[in-house]
């Protein structure tokens, strides 16, 4: 489940609160995240505290490799969406999407926004087709009670009808409309590799691959 963040996220003092950013991250992810990284500090700290022999190094560089991966897949993720662009954070890149740019978003198995004929993931908005069957079933369920087709249109609107990735599809649709005729919405579609994230991993899986070739 993605988790809309208006309260803490940053807001720019000449901007009114309909503009205030908004932050998507997926709990689910981050909890994943934090306890992947305690196991990982358990067991490698355990290694390279306790092993003999070339047992430390192994655990050194497949800490230095896994660490970042874990982070990057699972805490890393986010998306911001603001009055002129939506900030993509996946696990090894940056994009920034000025309104303008946006040709669409979208929710099928994966969470998509389409800009200048190129597609991205955002994989801080997961899609749960579990969460989605079952908003359809409440959804069938409130036709076959007698409410009329206006109120079940406006009730499908509603975030405790709609799954959460499609209620944030709907969101960052909005937004796109609204605002992809701002003057601070223009310019060009920019992507940013995260090589602190693919450094370190890339360094470790190389000492990991000299420490088995010479073992």
């Amino acid at each position: 489940m993605t988790s809309p963040d208006d309260s803490s996220a940053p807001r720019s003092p000449q901007e009114p609160d309909a503009y205030a950013e908004r932050c998507y991250r997926s709990p689910s992810g981050i909890a994943t995240g934090v306890l992947l990284l305690g196991l990982a500090a358990w067991l490698g700290g355990d290694a390279i505290a306790r092993g003999a022999g070339r047992t430390p190094w192994l655990a050194l560089a497949g800490l230095l490799c896994a660490v970042p991966l874990i982070i990057a897949f699972t805490v890393r993720p986010a998306v911001w969406a603001g009055a002129d662009r939506l900030l993509v954070r996946n696990p090894f890149r940056t994009i920034t999407l000025p309104w303008s740019r946006v040709d669409g978003v979208r929710a099928g198995y994966s969470s998509e926004v389409l800009a200048d004929g190129a597609k991205y993931q955002l994989w801080s908005i997961p899609v749960s087709l579990r969460k989605r069957k079952a908003a359809a079933r409440r959804q069938n369920q409130a036709v076959a009670e007698g409410i009329s087709g206006a109120s079940v249109t406006a009730a499908g609107t509603d975030q405790g009808v709609k799954a959460p990735s499609d209620q944030v599809m709907d969101d960052l649709r909005e937004l796109a409309e609204r605002n992809a005729g701002r003057e601070g919405a223009q310019g060009a579609v920019t992507v940013r590799w995260a090589y602190e994230v693919i450094a370190p991993a890339v360094v470790g899986f190389v000492l990991l691959v000299v420490l088995f070739a010479t073992g």
